[in-house]
């Protein structure tokens, strides 16, 4: 062990040496830390946590998320900030570093990268799309279009939403299955492409290039979400919401399920195990206090989750009390009209004994209006996280906000700023190894690199063009961004832990901040943080394994329309989704086996070499 960490230790000694004055580094301490905050921060922190957060226990979900963040995250964080920095080199080098046969831990956090970019620019193209609408007045999904007879609105729009109608025919144009591919749509093309060009020129120079655009990308959500929370919380029911949000239910802590959420989305939230941090910190100056960068970016991260979350549940309870008055105005209009009752008698705090009463004297009546009575926390209660969100809910409760446009605009702004300094950590993730692995001719600039890759991400990406392009983007978001990322965790951990030695990688954290990892790190990196990495992933492939893997179609033909329809995949489409994860945790595997084989290969043809003197004999 000895002499294989003596030459690991001259391999990097070499490889530092010669690069030291290469490599780029950040103009400042600032530009580094917007953007690994760029990079955890995205849009998961607006659209899943606040889901998470409703859905299991309001307020009692923040004590596993916090369990988690302490647990799991900060220490993840900061093994893979103080690692890079000390080996200045991408997820392939820092690996093959310490070891060749974990070389396949850094192509695997690579490979993650470049399919995560493909499918998370495709939600930016979206958000493009519905920006450039949304300047449009009316909002274009604030009411149902006309049909072609002129007199009535669409039928399919009629029995869902506007917001709906909007999201699922006319910008995705979406098939009734996955089997169904249809057309490519030629708007989600252009915007694919305004994304993929956007992404480019503010990476085209890496660190350069970012370290400009981070100051906008990186800021200017936290500016959005500022104004958000004044106006959302000038707004009636805004209260409902936010105590929706927040109100504890204990009882949900009993559910394993509340657990394992929270563990992996404190995980995912801070894109550990992607390899961009890793190059990030690369740049950084060896003598650098790599443990306080990695505390201020988990907590900004955490906070940003929970800050995010006021505004959007503070304009959702809005939302719920105008939907729940709208269905009484409806309800006490029908009565009305059918009944001969004044409206004037009816109010909101009555509502509830009239209609109790009506279906108790007349239940023909409300049976043949399909009455059903409004309930104000069924519509605080529907959740949505992900695209839902953002494309259904949020949007159709900005429509009944005062100067929606304006609403509008800034929202899809705030998400593409988000989402935008994300995607610079997956392309770092991606470029950055394959320019250490110095593999690519040095005759090849790194701007035309850069652009190949976006070309080449862009081409592969016109998949989630298509008419069941939604079907295959969500199989992308659950099956590609989940195992593997656990899996190389787990195998980054053991890999400092047992290979490099934590008591060595200590030293080093000693020699670049000035002073030693104190216990709770040493605990965290030796015990607590492996064994949650392994119970997480165990717990998330029984939970899994146990359930039959279906999706979500739109229908207009469905029974239960506008329910969506819960299908199983097809037999083709299944093994897609086992090969997606499947692919990079393989990899890891299959390094230790491609340096096996060229051990082997070495010592064969030494011992097959005659040495000089039977040479001469």
């Amino acid at each position: 062990m000895d002499v294989q960490e003596n030459k690991c230790t001259d391999l990097v000694e070499k490889t530092d040496t010669k690069n030291a004055d290469q490599r780029p580094k950040w103009d400042n301490k600032a530009q580094y830390l917007l953007t690994c905050i760029g990079f955890a921060v995205g849009l998961g922190n607006v659209w899943r946590f606040p889901y998470l957060c409703q859905t299991y226990g309001g307020g009692a979900f923040l004590i596993p998320y916090l369990i988690a963040l302490v647990c799991e995250g900060l220490p993840l964080l900061y093994m893979e900030l103080a690692i890079g920095q000390n080996l200045r080199t991408g997820s392939i080098g820092v690996w093959n570093s310490i070891s060749p046969y974990l070389c396949g831990v850094g192509l695997a956090s690579m490979t993650v990268s470049f399919l995560v970019g493909l499918f998370y620019n495709t939600i930016l193209a979206w958000v493009l799309w519905y920006f450039l609408n949304s300047f449009r007045n009316p909002l274009p999904w604030h009411h149902c279009p006309t049909a072609l007879n002129l007199t009535e609105h669409i039928e399919e729009c009629k029995q869902s939403t506007p917001a709906n109608y909007f999201w699922y025919r006319e910008t995705l144009n979406i098939s009734p299955n996955i089997d169904i591919n249809g057309g490519i749509e030629g708007k989600l093309v252009l915007c694919l492409a305004a994304a993929w060009c956007i992404v480019y020129f503010c990476f085209i120079r890496g660190i350069e290039t970012i370290g400009k655009a981070i100051y906008v990308t990186a800021i200017f959500p936290y500016v959005v979400l500022t104004i958000f929370l004044i106006q959302s919380l000038t707004l009636p029911g805004a209260t409902l919401g936010i105590q929706n949000l927040f109100s504890p239910n204990w009882e949900t802590l009993k559910d394993p399920r509340v657990w394992l959420d929270a563990a992996t989305q404190i995980f995912f939230s801070l894109s550990l195990a992607f390899g961009g941090l890793i190059a990030f910190s690369s740049y950084n100056p060896q003598k650098n206090n790599c443990e306080r960068d990695a505390v201020l970016v988990g907590c900004i991260n955490s906070f940003t989750s929970i800050y995010a979350s006021i505004p959007i549940f503070a304009i959702l309870g809005f939302k719920a009390q105008t939907n729940y008055l709208e269905c009484i105005n409806s309800h006490v209009n029908t009565w009305a009209v059918a009944l001969n009752i004044s409206d004037n008698n009816v109010t909101e705090a009555s509502y509830e004994l009239w209609f109790t009463h009506l279906n108790s004297t007349n239940p023909s009546f409300v049976k043949e209006h399909n009455l059903k009575m409004c309930d104000l926390n069924a519509f605080l209660n529907q959740s949505a996280s992900g695209t839902g969100l953002a494309f259904i809910v949020f949007t159709e409760a900005v429509t009944k906000m005062p100067g929606s446009q304006v609403w509008a605009v800034l929202f899809f702004i705030m998400l593409f700023t988000l989402g935008l300094s994300s995607m610079f950590g997956s392309l770092e993730g991606v470029l950055t190894p394959l320019l250490d692995l110095h593999i690519i001719p040095k005759r090849i600039p790194k701007e035309l690199l850069t652009g190949l890759i976006c070309l080449v991400s862009f081409t592969i990406a016109l998949i989630f063009c298509l008419r069941s392009g939604n079907y295959w983007l969500e199989i992308f978001n659950s099956y590609v961004g989940s195992v593997p990322l656990l899996v190389i965790a787990f195998f980054e951990i053991i890999a400092v832990v047992c290979v490099y030695g934590v008591n060595r990688f200590s030293d080093d954290i000693e020699w670049m901040t000035g002073r030693r990892p104190n216990l709770y790190w040493q605990v965290m990196w030796r015990v607590i943080s492996p064994l949650m990495l392994l119970v997480v992933f165990l717990a998330y492939v029984i939970v899994e394994a146990q359930k039959q893997p279906t999706y979500k179609a739109w229908n207009p033909n469905h029974v239960d329309f506008p329910k969506a329809e819960d299908q199983p995949y097809p037999s083709w489409v299944f093994n897609i989704c086992v090969l997606l994860p499947a692919v990079p945790c393989c990899l890891i595997p299959l390094g230790v086996l491609y340096r096996f084989i060229q051990l082997l290969h070495k010592y064969t043809t030494d011992r097959n070499t005659p040495e000089a003197y039977d040479v001469e004999t």
